[in-house]
C-alpha cells in the first residue's frame, strides 16, 4: 500500500473501542497528574514528539521534550492555581492509533474555587507501540 493510500486507510487492530479509548484516557490522565505534581519532564513522558499546539490562530509545535519554561507553573501558583480538575473526556473520533478527545477542564485553588474553565480537542496518538498526547488545540 503506498503512503498515501495507507494514510487513509490505517488498518485494523484487534482492540475494541473501548480498549483504545481506555488506554489513551490513561495517557491523559497520567499527564494530569503530572501536570498537578508540577512535574514538567513526567508531563513530557506522556506527549509524542513533534508535539502540536493550537491556540487561537496560532500553532506551536515542539520538535523534542523540554520546552516549557522552568518557571512555568511558577505563574499558575502566584495566580492561585492549586490543581486542574479534569471533569469530561469525550472521545470524538476513534481509530487503531489515535483517539481524539473532547476534554473539559478547570484551574483550581485549595479550596476549590475555579479560576478557569476550558474546552479543548486533544489528540493520543499510538506511534511505535507507545500511546502519548501528539495535539492540544486550546
Amino acid at each position: 500500500m503506498s503512503g498515501f493510500t495507507k494514510f487513509f486507510s490505517p488498518g485494523e487492530g484487534s482492540e475494541s473501542q473501548a480498549e483504545l479509548v481506555s488506554v489513551a484516557e490513561a495517557c491523559l490522565d497520567g499527564f494530569t497528574e503530572r501536570f498537578n505534581a508540577q512535574d514538567l519532564n513526567g508531563m513530557d513522558s506522556f506527549l509524542n514528539f513533534p508535539h502540536i499546539m493550537y491556540s487561537a490562530a496560532e500553532l506551536l509545535i515542539w520538535e523534542k521534550p523540554g520546552q516549557l519554561p522552568l518557571d512555568f507553573f511558577d505563574k499558575l501558583v502566584d495566580g492561585g492555581w492549586a490543581r486542574t480538575v479534569t471533569s469530561q473526556k469525550t472521545p470524538v473520533l476513534v481509530s487503531k492509533d489515535k483517539v481524539h478527545f473532547r476534554v473539559h477542564y478547570t484551574r483550581q485553588t485549595d479550596d476549590g474555587t475555579i479560576l478557569t474553565e476550558h474546552d479543548n480537542i486533544w489528540f493520543i496518538t499510538r506511534v511505535e507501540g507507545r500511546w502519548g498526547i501528539a495535539l492540544r488545540s486550546y
